[in-house]
């Protein structure tokens, strides 16, 4: 199963970095830091940015027609929740009454969309693999058997959680195994590949930065195992962020039996019994709550949403802003990100950020920046046209506000810094706060770029400050000599010199150097360290 990212790889950045980059799943995203954290087996979050993406070589040749999109296994039929509404389809039927009913059954709105070239389980290229998934394995004939992992069930050593001891064992082998990371995890993959050709269809067709994320992954998950409760949160969106890859339950138990054979290959005599069992039982407590999560959000929502661009403005040679209308209501809260997900790029999947609040009409609105080398960006820049029809996955993101104003306890004024295109959830907050008020606080936004004409939202922020008086509005600019009324300088340096800012909470998003120098600055100057919101994922991609 796709674990915990996977994608070409792409500058890396936070999720509204695609306009200047920070996951890997993720470079950071386009403006958000995801972040969900894109496809990696089972074994932990990954975090860490993308190099570059290898040189694209054009998709073959797209289906005209969609296929029938497979059940996804969940217990309970999916009805929409009531969020924004969005168009209704008079062909769609109506939810069926209570009681006991079949699995729920996703049917797309677009089918007949100009442009519209199909990608999920079943389409082409899972087809040009011959693949099939887990629920129905081809017979095994000529392949070599794995051991066959240990029936379910309470009462083995495996099932108990892990003790103080195996996190210290795992730790152990984790460093005897990092200096050889590279040839560890391609054994694993190819173990999983050899052993269950069936679930290739789930990752993308270059493997390499997949086999990056995986060690990160191994690694973070050490790391966070003195803080169940933020691994627990951090696994259980990633299990529910998973659903959109087409992972199922039965993918865990496979994927877990080939990571303890690698690890076992490479720990050389580091490797015993004890190693182990501590590693059985971690990977066992980290499929758990991935694969509950993953059951719970079955019961309320689909595995991802299709979107039809419905607008696509040029705002300048390498930065557009793209209208979506999902085929179902989406839910979301401004200053969170989506991954996207485009026709040209099966399996391929970047974070965007949202540049509006949530609207009445339930459209979908995000600034993406083309990114050297970057496949997802460039393709929505320069090819997506109204029509063609996107694959969203779930909202994310963590940079929201609390309350009504963004009351989060702060008795002083709010700073929005944004950088690039990583002004789209900013402006999404900016609406926010028109809507529901600041709670009498002021509200200042530092809005970056290298020149003027990078600036493309500038004039909508300012016409907001005119408009409402607890709002400023301050461009800079790092490349040109300032003009207009703008400063001049780098973002985070610039946003210091007007400190301190003792009291204020704040929100940044952009590319990651720019966030992490811009969350150094304001801690310098007064920002309590917990005050300061942002979504920057080393493993989010911006391209």
């Amino acid at each position: 199963m796709p674990g915990l990212t996977r994608t070409p790889p792409d500058p890396a950045h936070s999720p509204d970095s695609a306009h200047a980059p920070d996951p890997a799943p993720t470079p950071e995203p386009e403006q958000a830091a995801e972040p969900e954290p894109e496809p990696v087996p089972a074994a932990g979050p990954a975090a860490a940015a993308e190099p570059a993406d290898p040189p694209v070589v054009a998709p073959p040749p797209m289906p005209t027609e969609p296929p029938r999109i497979p059940a996804p296994a969940a217990p309970v039929p999916w009805t929409p929740a009531p969020a924004g509404p969005v168009p209704a389809d008079p062909a769609r039927p109506e939810p069926s009454a209570p009681g006991p009913a079949p699995a729920p059954h996703y049917e797309p709105l677009f089918t007949d969309a100009p442009g519209l070239n199909w990608s999920g389980p079943g389409d082409h290229w899972s087809r040009a693999w011959a693949l099939d998934t887990l629920a129905a394995e081809p017979a095994r004939q000529g392949r070599p058997a794995l051991p066959a992992a240990e029936p379910p069930g309470a009462g083995r050593p495996a099932d108990e959680p892990p003790t103080p001891r195996d996190i210290e064992l795992i730790r152990a082998s984790l460093a005897v195994v990092e200096p050889l990371a590279d040839r560890a995890t391609a054994h694993f993959y190819a173990l999983i590949f050899l052993h269950h050709p069936e679930v290739r269809a789930l990752f993308p067709a270059a493997m390499d930065v997949q086999r990056d994320r995986l060690f990160r992954a191994l690694l973070l998950a050490a790391r966070s195992a003195d803080d169940p409760a933020g691994l627990t949160e951090y696994l259980s969106r990633l299990g529910e962020g998973h659903r959109k890859y087409g992972t199922l339950t039965g993918h865990y138990g496979p994927v877990g039996e080939c990571l303890v054979a690698a690890l076992a290959t490479y720990c050389g005599s580091r490797w015993d019994a004890d190693t182990e069992l501590a590693w059985r039982r971690v990977y066992g407590l980290v499929s758990k709550i991935m694969i509950n999560a993953a059951e719970a959000s079955a019961r309320t929502a689909p595995p991802w949403w299709q979107a039809e661009v419905v607008s696509h403005q040029q705002r300048t040679p390498d930065i557009a802003v793209l209208t979506l209308r999902p085929d179902q209501a989406y839910p979301y809260r401004a200053g969170q990100y989506a991954t996207v997900e485009t026709p040209w790029w099966p399996r391929v999947w970047r974070h965007f950020s949202f540049a509006t609040a949530p609207r009445p009409d339930g459209l979908l609105t995000f600034h993406v920046k083309a990114v050297q080398a970057g496949w997802v960006s460039n393709a929505l820049v320069h090819r997506a046209a109204p029509g063609d029809v996107l694959r969203l996955g779930p909202a994310a993101g963590r940079m929201v506000l609390d309350g009504a104003g963004g009351d989060d306890g702060g008795d002083g004024g709010l700073l929005l810094l944004g950088g690039g295109t990583g002004i789209a959830p900013i402006c999404a907050l900016v609406e926010e706060l028109e809507e529901h008020g600041p709670a009498g606080r002021r509200v200042q936004v530092f809005y970056g770029a290298r020149r003027a004409a990078e600036l493309h939202e500038l004039a909508s922020l300012r016409r907001a400050a005119d408009r409402h008086p607890w709002l400023t509005v301050h461009p800079v600019l790092s490349a040109e000599r300032p003009t207009g009324g703008a400063l001049g300088g780098d973002l985070p340096e610039v946003v210091a010199g007007y400190g301190p800012w003792h009291g204020h909470s704040a929100y940044l998003s952009g590319p990651a150097a720019m966030v992490r120098r811009g969350t150094a600055a304001l801690l310098r100057t007064g920002v309590p360290a917990g005050r300061i919101r942002h979504d920057l994922v080393g493993d989010l991609a911006a391209g």
